[in-house]
């Protein structure tokens, strides 16, 4: 039995933030029907059409979901959605600002009439604030969290690689309904979990923040580098490889270069004798260690660094992912089914004793709305009926 088998969860969601949540709860065994408008769906799945012909980021976010294909602007679909939710545990929405409210998912009229529900709110900035009517996606909060400023090289600022801002409010959200899952075992009642994009992402750059407002200036855009520790960034080797190095303390330091640069002299620099003097002549130290890299390789390099100790790894780019040794030896893949046949997928990063993750289908749009409105008590005549008027 999986953790969350018998926890029945609906979720109004699009995009990102919202159904990264629901897809670790259907990891673990959570029902999760998914709510998509009839035309089109989740706007997710036309992002690009990458992965035979589906959306890549829908993949991977969609997984062992049903689809329940519904037009929540139509008067017929309040008596579905109150149907769905009468014995339902956690509803999980990440609309428009107001739009829940105009589709009747108004959060303290379902938490009335379901006293042991969850009702999981995914917003750009909360439900109050003088932010709180705007509109967010994923680089506009980037930008507005100061993130994108301490982010690229010193001569141009760039947003992160990865939609960090919907990620990390989709972690958020996954375990805000935990922790609220959890107080219903120990109380009985249900209750709001309110989770923004903004505020997830603040947290994230906090440490920049202090170091910005403490110091009075905020860390320096380095590039691949770290702003504040040296050496930890990319190095070209002789043959034109790269290898990337972190040095985290000065036992480190020394190891560095006696066992990799074989020059115990560099350690005892007065420019390098410490993170903060290697860190303010980072230009120099840079200078010395490529030098050296220039003339060995990248094998030569990984076997003076794995004797040292010291952390690195080589660069590789996101198609060596699914097929890294490490994901390969630990047995972390896995096929999923789709539309388009079998996909590859990675195991969840949460790994509990025990458990094997759920990794079921990708739904087709709207593929589960039938069986879903029969347990509601709907007839075939009546779901046809929905058909015929664009409800479903």
């Amino acid at each position: 039995m999986l953790p969350l088998e018998g926890i029945k969860i609906v979720s109004v969601e699009q995009a990102v933030a919202a159904p990264f949540a629901s897809r670790q709860l259907a990891d673990f065994g959570a029902r999760v029907i998914k709510i998509e408008r009839p035309e089109g769906g989740d706007f997710a799945r036309d992002y690009d059409h990458k992965v035979r012909g589906m959306s890549s980021w829908f993949v991977w976010l969609n997984r062992s979901k049903q689809s329940l294909s519904l037009d929540l602007k139509r008067p017929q679909a309040a008596e579905i959605v109150d149907r769905l939710t009468a014995d339902c545990d956690v509803l999980i929405h990440n609309l428009a600002p107001g739009a829940a409210d105009r589709v009747g998912l108004k959060s303290q009229a379902m938490l009335f009439r379901n006293q042991r529900l969850i009702v999981c709110e995914i917003s750009g900035y909360g439900s109050e604030g003088p932010y709180k009517n705007k509109k967010a996606y994923d680089l506009l909060v980037q930008f507005e969290t100061g993130l994108v400023s301490i982010t690229g090289t010193p001569d141009a600022p760039c947003k992160a690689g990865s939609s960090v801002a919907d990620i990390a409010a989709g972690m958020y959200a996954f375990s805000g309904i935990l922790i609220a899952l959890y107080r219903r075992e120990k109380t009985g009642r249900g209750g709001l979990v309110q989770v923004s994009l903004f505020d997830a992402l603040s947290e994230w750059v906090l440490p920049a923040a202090y170091y910005g407002v403490y110091s009075g200036s905020a860390p320096a855009r380095s590039g691949a580098e770290h702003a504040s520790i040296a050496p930890y960034g990319p190095y070209f080797t002789g043959d034109g490889k790269q290898i990337n190095i972190g040095i985290q303390n000065e036992r480190e330091w020394r190891q560095f270069c006696i066992v990799v640069l074989l020059n115990q002299e560099i350690a005892a620099d007065p420019r390098f004798d410490s993170n903060s003097q290697r860190s303010e002549n980072r230009k120099a130290l840079r200078a010395v260690i490529s030098e050296i890299f220039r003339t060995l390789t990248l094998d030569e390099i990984v076997a003076r660094l794995e004797d040292a100790g010291i952390a690195h790894s080589r660069s590789n780019s996101v198609q060596d992912l699914l097929a890294h040794p490490q994901h390969t030896e630990r047995g972390r893949r896995r096929d999923i089914a789709s539309p388009v046949g079998p996909l590859q997928a990675l195991v969840p990063s949460i790994l509990l004793d025990g458990v094997e993750p759920r990794m079921e289908a990708v739904p087709a749009l709207g593929q589960d709305t039938d069986l879903i409105l029969r347990e509601l008590g709907y007839t075939p005549q009546q779901i046809q009926r929905f058909r015929q008027d664009g409800v479903v």
